[in-house]
């Protein structure tokens, strides 16, 4: 079997469980690059060339712990499914990766950032949802006009992460941005993209939204680094500083477990910030104490 077969093979073994294209393409790319980096016949790679290339990655390339993460979930894929290999994970673990608290714009930010889109109505309803609903670039990218509910004020999600449909809750701002931009350009597709590309023949891409982030991040002086994503997490975190439920905000996001969504409980930080240090109530204690037993002058 030469490379390409087994690459090819590999991503019918990926579309046989019904798995994502994004997750094709993402294994499909790790395995390519390991199959260039040992340079070596198919019926001769074994995993201590799996080994070996893992810390290549980690040593050589100083690729973050969730990066070489990925690359080793690929290749377990490739080599136990494609391959047919055995392996032995405890020579081949996984890095752990730091807990991260994730980067959120303020909520000024988030009205800094939606004033600078002054110039197109197509971006300005895509980062009106992506920021008022919540959701994941990919998610935005494909939505169909049958996804808003004006009625019921809700937009639905196809087959978001993990392969899940979902709703979620659709704000008026964000209603009124998407019937300004559609009353604008009819959007017309047999897919039923809400959002096309310059061409109109498919969605929107995910560079072209990224792009268009940079320059309106950029127009609106928004000192805070952030990317695309951060206005989903800049979404939960003001949601939690609001006192939403956190289960609510769970299911909302799309979350698969409740401890992803408690990440956020790192930066909502309102109620957190109120809380009193136990030395300034204790000193304070103290001085009611003192003042009380403080005996007054009379005068004469």
């Amino acid at each position: 079997m030469t490379h390409e077969q087994a690459i090819a093979k590999l991503e019918a073994d990926i579309r046989l469980r019904g798995m994502s294209e994004h997750t094709v393409k993402e294994y499909s790319s790790k395995a390519k690059r390991f199959l260039k980096h040992t340079q070596k016949p198919i019926e001769t790679i074994c995993e201590q060339d799996f080994r070996n290339y893992l810390e290549f990655l980690d040593r050589e390339k100083t690729l973050a712990p969730s990066t070489i993460n990925i690359h080793n979930s690929a290749l377990r894929f490739f080599f136990e499914v494609t391959l047919e290999q055995t392996l032995c994970y405890r020579r081949l673990p996984r890095k752990k990766d730091p807990i991260k608290v994730p980067t959120a714009f303020t909520r000024q930010e988030i009205l800094w950032f939606l004033e600078a889109i002054d110039d197109d109505l197509r971006y300005k309803a895509i980062f009106s949802v992506l920021y008022g609903c919540g959701l994941r670039l990919s998610e935005v990218r494909h939505l169909r006009i049958q996804d808003i509910d004006s009625e019921q004020m809700r937009l639905f999600v196809n087959q978001g992460k993990g392969q899940k449909d979902r709703w979620v809750p659709l704000g008026q701002s964000s209603l009124v941005d998407l019937r300004t931009y559609f009353a604008r350009f009819r959007p017309n597709h047999p897919e039923g993209w809400l959002f096309l590309n310059t061409k109109g023949d498919d969605c929107i891409s995910e560079r072209a939204i990224q792009d268009a982030f940079k320059k309106y991040h950029q127009r609106g002086r928004i000192k805070t680094y952030g990317t695309v994503h951060t206005l989903r997490h800049s979404y939960a975190t003001h949601q939690m500083e609001d006192g939403v439920n956190v289960f609510f905000i769970q299911k909302i996001l799309g979350h698969a477990t409740l401890w992803t969504t408690m990440r956020y409980l790192r930066i909502a930080m309102t109620d957190v910030m109120k809380t009193k240090s136990p030395l300034d109530k204790l000193m304070e204690k103290e001085e009611k104490r003192k003042a009380k037993g403080k005996v007054v002058p009379q005068n004469g």
